[in-house]
């Protein structure tokens, strides 16, 4: 054999060991990334080749499905009030990854979840019965804030102080999640959603963090507490009106004027809504104390997850004095979503716990076995002393009593709560946030419920935009539901 022909022979030879090679890494390193990509229409076909377990709430299915006709896909998503669980269920589309509940438990609902398989299935490969996501929702409470809301933007979430379940999660406008679980309509229903300035796919219940305005003064008032800087909520605070902030010759003004602000106790100060009072105590305090405060209750945890992943609520830090007193009153690069300032109100509720929230009770199989029981593995940690708790209820109490938050007044219950008027655009240019948190325990059944409402925007005039006259009522509408 000359030299040439032997040349040619060992590359030839590299040529086919290379094709070997490639083909074996394809076959069985690249092989599960190429079955999962979602671009694989084998897995859509696998997908929906049966009917979908189903999301539960109150013992009722909120999700179903359908045969289609015609082409591959021979099921396809069903909701049932789609628009009023959309911001729980998410949706399930043969042509988009699914969202919410819908996405953190597909697995479990087409099917293919490992904890599904019976021997047999094991043995014979095939696909197991799918299971079913048993939710902490109460529809009561959902529909409550869904039709209090309206035609408003925004948001409202309810907890159960001593369970942490969470009993409602709306976000306003909604969407049909039906319109995108078809995948021959589903693109120009996609198109329409995502261009819509509004926003509806977004959930700002969960994932939408605003400036809190005066709410987070809560949280400023229990750190005061806790550090020692005030013995209890009828101290004055020797806070000067108006308050200079430092550095500055900007006053901290406060919005009724005439209010007794000067020296106020944190009592009168959450009554009156006192910026003067908590800007100059978030300065005393100074940001750390307020920002370790702040993250006990949940700010600036990006892990926050119920199971739905909720966007981080932050504290700042690197402040300067007068920042930190913008901050005092929910301001500055404050920001927290409904979910948190839930938290916080049902943290003072449940005597200074905070139970972590949850709005999936359990996971079961097809035939009802429980999977896994997110009540039983509920934990909860103290926030704030039951002293603090107790007087920082009172506080509340009073805000609602004869205070900024009549609106959310019950007869037959307990109710705490605070106000909020959240400064939106360059020089409050834009329309303020109204925002509102609260508890209530009735005085009759003993349940309990702690809740946030904010109203980013609605129709009312901008000198009506207030928290007592947005977001209380719905508060309200939301509480009374949970106490019946």
């Amino acid at each position: 054999m000359n030299k040439t022909i032997r040349r040619a022979s060992v590359f030839a030879l590299l040529l086919v060991l290379a094709l070997l090679a490639r083909a074996t890494w394809v076959q069985f390193y690249d092989g599960k990334a190429l079955a999962d990509d979602n671009d694989n229409r084998r897995n859509a076909i696998r997908t929906y080749s049966q009917p979908l377990g189903n999301i539960i709430v109150a013992g009722n299915a909120v999700t179903g499905s359908t045969r289609t006709k015609g082409g591959d896909l021979e099921y396809k998503r069903t909701y049932t009030d789609g628009k009023l669980y959309a911001s729980v269920t998410g949706y399930a589309s043969q042509a988009y990854a699914p969202t919410q509940l819908e996405g953190i438990y597909q697995d479990l609902l087409d099917g293919t979840d490992n904890r599904l398989k019976t021997v047999m299935d094991t043995l014979t490969g095939k696909r197991a019965d799918p299971g079913d996501v048993l939710t902490t929702i109460d529809p009561t409470v959902q529909k409550a804030a869904y039709r209090a809301l309206g035609d408003k933007k925004g948001a409202a979430v309810a907890i159960d102080p001593k369970t942490g379940k969470i009993l409602a999660v709306v976000s306003t406008p909604s969407y049909d999640p039906s319109t995108l679980t078809d995948a021959n309509t589903a693109g120009s229903a996609w198109k329409q959603l995502t261009t819509d300035g509004q926003k509806p796919l977004v959930n700002r219940a969960l994932r939408q963090p605003l400036p809190p305005g005066s709410t987070f003064k809560l949280v400023v008032a229990a750190a005061a507490l806790e550090n020692g800087l005030y013995k209890n909520v009828d101290d004055p605070t020797d806070s000067p009106d108006p308050y200079i902030m430092p550095g500055t010759t900007r006053p901290l003004e406060n919005e009724n004027r005439s209010a007794p602000c000067k020296n106020a106790s944190i009592r009168t100060a959450l009554r009156y809504s006192c910026n003067n009072v908590f800007g100059h105590m978030a300065v005393e305090l100074g940001q750390d104390k307020v920002k370790a405060m702040a993250e006990k209750f949940g700010f600036n945890d990006d892990k926050q997850d119920v199971p739905v992943r909720a966007y981080a609520s932050v504290y700042p830090s690197g402040m300067d004095k007068a920042q930190t007193a913008l901050s005092g009153i929910g301001q500055f690069d404050v920001t927290a979503t409904p979910l948190q300032m839930a938290m916080v109100s049902a943290a003072i509720a449940n005597g200074g716990k905070l139970v972590s929230p949850h709005m999936v009770s359990k996971i079961a199989d097809s035939d009802g076995d429980v999977l896994q029981n997110f009540d039983d593995g509920a934990d909860d940690k103290e926030i704030v002393s039951s002293s603090t708790a107790e007087q920082l209820q009172s506080a509340m109490e009073t805000v609602v009593k004869d205070g900024t938050g009549t609106n959310a007044l019950i007869d037959g219950a307990t109710v705490g709560g605070k106000t909020g008027t959240a400064q939106h655009g360059e020089n409050n240019s834009k329309t303020p946030y109204a925002w509102f948190t609260s508890f209530a325990k009735s005085d009759s059944n003993g349940k309990e419920v702690a809740v946030a409402v904010m109203v980013e925007q609605s129709d009312a005039a901008r000198s009506e935009v207030s928290g007592n006259g947005l977001a209380a009522p719905v508060a309200k509408a939301m509480m009374q539901a949970a106490l019946k």
